[in-house]
């Protein structure tokens, strides 16, 4: 998409040093790290409902081939 080069990493990083400090950067961190865990845990969570919804549908379906025959 589009790629970031050293220069343009130094300016982000200097920009938050002066917009945040020293001392509320590891702060800053953890909340980011926090949010993405949660963000994780949900996407996991999601991809579970569905495929236990995917295989209860199935059984479902084999079941009522299975009555019928």
């Amino acid at each position: 998409m589009f790629g970031m080069g050293a220069n343009e990493i130094i300016l982000i990083v200097v920009l938050v040093l002066i917009l945040f400090g020293g001392k509320k950067i590891p702060e800053l961190m953890r909340g980011l790290g926090r949010g993405v865990r949660e963000f994780n845990d949900a996407k996991t969570n999601v991809r579970r409902e569905i495929e236990e919804g995917m295989n209860e549908k199935e059984r479902a379906a084999a079941n009522s081939s299975a009555s019928q025959s």
